[in-house]
């Protein structure tokens, strides 16, 4: 069991890249091998993640240099769009090597194991290739994975996130000015979310996405029509079957809110609310979308690829 595990990462100065270091220094299997990133490269890690104590510095490699770095494990924390010329090189160089990708370039290759493990777990044993869903895709699929056989027809989904989910490149919707007492509506058709959680739960989910000012978490909010009359004690059961043992995501009332999950590592679902006739069911979930919906849910990801359990170096 102290046998180190080596994990590379590719874009570590991104948030979520920053996320995943201060989790893997802490863990007691997993040690960083290199951290790839153009605008660091030669400065010290310490120098900005003063968690790590080590001497390693940032370096900046290019996909076939990655490739052969010899890593057991290989994070990508790329924007959408550059993760498939590491992937060929660590293919090539690398077949074994488990590579996480954090972007959504292969939520939609049947090839790669989709690492939501609360509810895909059981196709995860041998994957060396996993996906990571995005975290608006996370909190929609766990707002309405136990009710997704009772549905009757599209599920509308409103979404408010901080504006860490806009990367670190600036633009509108991380522009804390432009942000000050407002809400900024984007992408409202169309989203890429929209189309993994259709393809992921087999059922139609119609998103509509926002960013506000707070810095980090997520406020989902699904509005499900159901084929047939519930009663609360029902649908609370439902969640609870599909929850109740899960230690990263807790089933609450009322409604879970955004500043109490900021920092936290877990995903929270409740606000059950059902019409008057049963047939209308309004459920909130709330997350990080830095931790579980992204650099948390990527170590538990890696902790299952290598046999570990699940939620190693996950701070309760």
């Amino acid at each position: 069991m102290s046998t180190k595990i080596s994990l590379g990462l590719v874009g570590a100065r991104g948030h979520v890249g920053a996320e995943l270091i201060r989790l893997v220094a802490a863990h007691p299997r997993f040690s960083l091998s290199f951290v790839s990133s153009r605008e660091r490269a030669g400065q010290g890690l310490a120098e900005h993640e003063p968690t790590y104590a080590g001497d390693l510095r940032y370096v900046n490699l290019d996909a076939e240099t990655a490739g052969r770095q010899g890593a057991d494990a290989v994070v990508l924390a790329l924007p959408n769009g550059m993760a498939s010329p590491f992937v060929a090189a660590l293919d090539d160089a690398a077949p074994a090597t488990v590579v996480v990708d954090l972007s959504a370039d292969y939520r939609f290759d049947a090839g790669w194991y989709y690492g939501l493990p609360e509810l895909t777990r059981a196709a995860a044993a041998g994957a060396t290739r996993i996906s990571n869903p995005g975290c608006y895709a996370t909190a929609m699929q766990l707002a309405i994975a136990p009710m997704r056989d009772a549905l009757a027809g599209p599920v509308q989904c409103f979404g408010v996130s901080g504006y860490s989910g806009a990367g670190t490149g600036p633009s509108d919707k991380n522009d804390p000015e432009k942000l000050r007492d407002n809400l900024m509506p984007y992408a409202l058709t169309g989203h890429v979310h929209e189309a993994e959680v259709t393809r992921q739960l087999g059922q139609a989910v119609e998103f509509m996405p926002h960013v506000a000012p707070h810095f980090r978490g997520i406020t989902l909010t699904a509005n499900l029509h159901l084929a047939d009359a519930h009663t609360p004690d029902g649908v609370r059961q439902a969640y609870e079957r599909q929850y109740g043992d899960e230690p990263l995501v807790r089933v609450v009332d009322p409604a879970p809110w955004v500043n109490r999950i900021a920092g936290r590592h877990h995903a929270e679902v409740g606000g059950f609310t059902l019409s008057a006739d049963g047939r209308r069911l309004v459920v909130v979930c709330t997350l990080d979308n830095l931790l579980k919906g992204a650099a948390t849910q990527a170590l538990q990801n890696l902790n299952l690829a290598f046999g570990l359990p699940e939620t190693m170096g996950i701070p309760a």
